[in-house]
């Protein structure tokens, strides 16, 4: 068995790489654009490992990922969609406790869920499949002396000042670069990045990922937990079948240390809890934004490994460099401020 695993390392499954300067997109207060990098490579089997960089000289990142039995993997880690609902879930509550501070509105969140729902058809390996996602579903549970009017316009504009939320909503236009052996290739059917030539991540770090070791920072950033699974194991993608997915989360935001806490729980397999933090000060968790940048990541190599796998490629060593601007617009901020 390859040595190259999460286990292996003996490090929790997330913690702090490097200190930064907190986004201003996270912080939420004036409009702003933040670039956030990822650095990620495959592990062994289906773990994969990044570095999210929150912004120019913001803090660093490590997070891992698996999948279940279902695509093979060990379920250690959360799967990729696992982080990307619990990005949401912070992001979302960000800007609402940012918004109703602005109206003068008290509002107690007691818990949010949000749900994602997604869809395979046709054949993955043969070129036919397409994949869609339904609308998100969200409830939120809070307590407030105000109208019901009043919060209902914090939620709304909550998800219009939302980067993460605004990342679906918009059309998004993708570039590609691909360099094999060390060599950039052109590449076909994508639009090519007009980037320079990057350098491979992982000659420039001269060693692997270490935790930084402040007391400030938590612990426990991701913790799995286990549940009962929900019936046999279907597979992933059936022939030519429709395939549902299914990825519901539950938040809770903690008064103390300012977490939030996004339980995602599968089909099957453990559920994970991944805490985020979105307050002024930051630093003690990644940001919601973070967790949607490494999910981006973390599906895209899913399935370029899984392609491998299946054609039997002779492909090893990957690595994979995402740049993604999160922009926090004039909109929901002004209609606050009102």
């Amino acid at each position: 068995m390859s040595l190259d695993t999460i286990e292996s390392s003996g490090h929790p499954l997330a913690f702090k790489m490097h200190k930064g300067k907190i986004s201003d997109t996270v912080r939420g207060c004036t409009p702003s654009r933040d670039v956030f990098r990822v650095e990620a490579r495959m592990m062994a089997g289906h773990q994969k490992e990044v570095l999210v960089t929150e912004g120019d000289n913001g803090l660093v990142w490590r997070l891992t990922s698996d999948e279940g039995a279902i695509l093979k993997g060990t379920d250690l880690a959360p799967f990729p969609l696992a982080f990307f609902n619990a990005g949401l879930h912070a992001d979302f509550v960000n800007r609402i406790i940012f918004i109703a501070q602005s109206m003068g509105i008290v509002l107690v969140i007691n818990h949010i869920e949000i749900t994602n729902k997604y869809y395979f058809q046709g054949s993955f390996f043969r070129g036919t499949g397409e994949g869609r996602a339904y609308a998100v579903t969200v409830h939120v549970d809070a307590c407030s002396d105000s109208p019901r009017d009043q919060v209902e316009a914090v939620l709304n504009l909550a998800l219009i000042a939302s980067p993460a939320h605004a990342a679906m909503a918009f059309k998004q236009r993708n570039t590609f670069a691909l360099y094999v052996n060390g060599r950039r290739c052109p590449v076909t059917r994508v639009a090519s990045s007009l980037k320079a030539v990057e350098i491979d991540p992982f000659k420039v770090h001269r060693s692997a990922p270490v935790p930084l070791g402040e007391k400030e920072v938590s612990n426990v950033i991701i913790k799995r937990i286990t549940h009962k699974l929900s019936g046999l194991l279907s597979p992933l993608f059936s022939a030519e079948g429709l395939v549902p997915i299914v990825i519901p989360g539950t938040s809770v935001l903690s008064n103390v240390s300012g977490l939030v806490a996004t339980t995602v729980t599968p089909q099957s397999g453990h559920a994970f809890c991944i805490n985020c933090d979105e307050s002024l000060d930051g630093g003690s968790a990644p940001s919601g934004l973070a967790c949607i940048a490494a999910a981006i990541a973390f599906c895209f190599m899913t399935q370029f490994s899984r392609y491998i796998e299946h054609r039997k490629h002779k492909v090893r060593a990957i690595r994979f460099i995402q740049t993604l601007p999160f922009t926090l617009a004039r909109d929901g901020l002004d209609a606050a401020l009102v």
